[in-house]
C-alpha cells in the first residue's frame, strides 16, 4: 500500500527506463499511487502525459518557485486549463524557495504562489507546496489564504509543523527523515497526528538510506515508513496504510480494491 504523495517522473533522469519502471517495477513492488508533480511549464503537459498512460498515475500542475521567472504570458491560464482533466488531482508543485532567489527574486516568487493559490481555491482543488528557507513568508501567506494542501518535504520544527496542521494541511514527509543529521525530521514525524503524514519521494531526488545518493523511485518508501514507525512507535504497515488513506483522503482518489485489481489483472490475460 505505498502512496507516493510527489514524485517528479517526467523528469530526464527516468528517461533510460522509464516505460518498464512505471509500467512493471514499481506496481510490482506495491505501489498503489504516484502523484506527478509538474514543476517548469513544459512540464505541465508532460505530467498529463503520464496520468494518462498508466491508471495509478495521478498529477498536479503548477509552477515551481525556482521556475516562476520568465513565463509566458498566458502560463496562468493554461495551467487552469489542466485543472479540468479528471486525473488531475492539485495545484502544485507551488511555493517559496529563497535558497534560489537568484533563479526567481522573492516578490517574483510571491507573485506568481498568489495567483496559484487563488486558481486552486477557484477550482476546490488542494495544493502542493514548496517551502525551502521561506517558513515566516510562507506562513503569512498560508495563514492569509488557508488552502487545503500539503507542505512537501516539511523542514521546519515541530512547533511549525503542528501550526501547519492546525491550518488544516497535511504534512509531507519523505527520504530526509532517514537521514543521520535530520534532527528536524523525525521530531516531525514523531509529533504531528498520524492522520496529516504523507509519505513521499521527491523522486527522482532525495532517495533514503541506504541509497542515499543514487536515483531516488517510489519503491523506497518503506525505508522512510520504517523510521517514522520507530520513533512512533507503531509498525511500518500502520504508516503506509494511513498515509495511502490520508492522500486518498486530500486528493480526491478512490483505489480499486486489491481483490478488484486481481481480478482485472486475471481478465487481462485471459
Amino acid at each position: 500500500m505505498i502512496f507516493d504523495s510527489h514524485a517528479h517522473y517526467d523528469s530526464e533522469q527516468f528517461d533510460i527506463d522509464r516505460d518498464e519502471l512505471l509500467g512493471s517495477v514499481l506496481p510490482q513492488k506495491g505501489v498503489v499511487a504516484v502523484i506527478n508533480m509538474a514543476a517548469d511549464y513544459e512540464s505541465l503537459k508532460k505530467t498529463v502525459a503520464l496520468c494518462e498512460k498508466y491508471d495509478y498515475i495521478y498529477g498536479a500542475v503548477g509552477i515551481h518557485p525556482e521556475c516562476a521567472n520568465d513565463l509566458p504570458d498566458n502560463w496562468l491560464s493554461d495551467v487552469e486549463a489542466l485543472l479540468s482533466h479528471p486525473k488531475i488531482v492539485a495545484v502544485g508543485e507551488i511555493g517559496l524557495d529563497y535558497h534560489w532567489e537568484d533563479e526567481c527574486p522573492r516578490e517574483k516568487q510571491k507573485e506568481v504562489l498568489i495567483a496559484q493559490l487563488e486558481l486552486a481555491k477557484k477550482h476546490d482543488l488542494p495544493v502542493v507546496i514548496h517551502d525551502r528557507e521561506a517558513h515566516g513568508d510562507m506562513m503569512d501567506i498560508l495563514r492569509k489564504y488557508k488552502p487545503k494542501g500539503v507542505v512537501h518535504c516539511f523542514s521546519g520544527s515541530a512547533e511549525l509543523a503542528q501550526e501547519t496542521v492546525k491550518l488544516g494541511m497535511y504534512i509531507g514527509l519523505g527520504g530526509v527523515v532517514t537521514f543521520k543529521n535530520a534532527r528536524h525530521s523525525v521530531e516531525v514525524a514523531k509529533a504531528i497526528p498520524l492522520d496529516r503524514l504523507l509519505t513521499e519521494t521527491d523522486a527522482p531526488y532525495m532517495a533514503p538510506v541506504p541509497f542515499r545518493g543514487k536515483r531516488c523511485d517510489s519503491s523506497m518508501i518503506p525505508y522512510d515508513a520504517a523510521k517514522i514507525a520507530e520513533v512512533r512507535g507503531i509498525t511500518a504497515q500502520e504508516v503506509l496504510e494511513t498515509a495511502c488513506e490520508n492522500a486518498c483522503r486530500l486528493f480526491g482518489i478512490t483505489l480499486p480494491s486489491p481483490q478488484n485489481k486481481r481480478s482485472d489483472h486475471l481478465d487481462h490475460h485471459v
